[in-house]
């Protein structure tokens, strides 16, 4: 039995992977629930899915540039953070909506 990870094996970038999109889904399910919390009309989940995807769009290029710059060559990390950065967004999205008054 080895002593350390070989954090390049396949079978760690799959793990990886599945985080990265788990974590995507989640930040989808955030927007879909605050939309459905501030009254679940066409207008709210047009809203909250557009920003999600026009956020995924630009941290996506963002991160695509930084991911270029420090680990090329590692795109389940960015896959990763993509998913992180979308799920704190989704969380915030759902949280506000206590502050929504309609």
């Amino acid at each position: 039995m080895p002593d350390t990870i070989d954090i390049r094996s396949s079978d760690n970038a799959d793990v990886v992977r599945s985080v990265g999109l788990a974590c995507l889904t989640a930040g989808l399910l955030g927007h879909v629930l605050a939309a459905q919390a501030i009254g679940g009309s066409y207008l709210a989940y047009r809203d909250h899915l557009l920003g999600f995807a026009g956020l995924t769009v630009v941290s996506g290029a963002v991160l695509a540039l930084i991911g270029w710059r420090f680990w090329r060559g590692r795109p389940e990390r960015t896959v990763l953070v993509l998913g992180v950065v979308q799920l704190l967004f989704g969380v915030v999205a759902y949280e506000m909506r206590f502050s929504v008054h309609g």
